[in-house]
């Protein structure tokens, strides 16, 4: 006997809005302001798409599209190459305070 189809529990459909749980991304920034290159040069850009610690951020959390995301990776790698963006964070992303991982500190090590 075949089975019914389309009997079962029915299926959410998402909205197209763009809420939270729609599962539309953000457009890219560089494709929303309509912009066709990405320049080495414009340093404020560019350190939005580099984290604390001198990393290019991915795609995921920077929200470009993927033509962009190659261009915002060899902007950056060509503004370091003329330093004009560092290759890394001088302090490493970390605070002198605390004292880098949060293991023991230099008094404990004593014993």
């Amino acid at each position: 006997m075949a089975k019914a189809r389309g009997r079962g529990k029915p299926t959410r459909r998402r909205d197209k809005k763009g809420g939270p749980g729609s599962g539309r991304r953000k457009p890219c920034p560089f494709c929303r302001d309509k912009i066709e290159q990405v320049d080495y040069k414009d340093l404020a850009t560019l350190r939005k798409f580099v984290s604390e610690k001198g990393k290019i951020r991915s795609r995921r959390i920077s929200g470009a599209c993927r033509r962009h995301q190659n261009q915002i990776a060899g902007a950056v790698k060509r503004a370091r190459e003329l330093a004009l963006l560092p290759y890394v964070d001088p302090t490493g992303g970390r605070e002198e305070e605390r004292g880098g991982r949060g293991g023991r500190g230099r008094e404990d090590r004593e014993r």
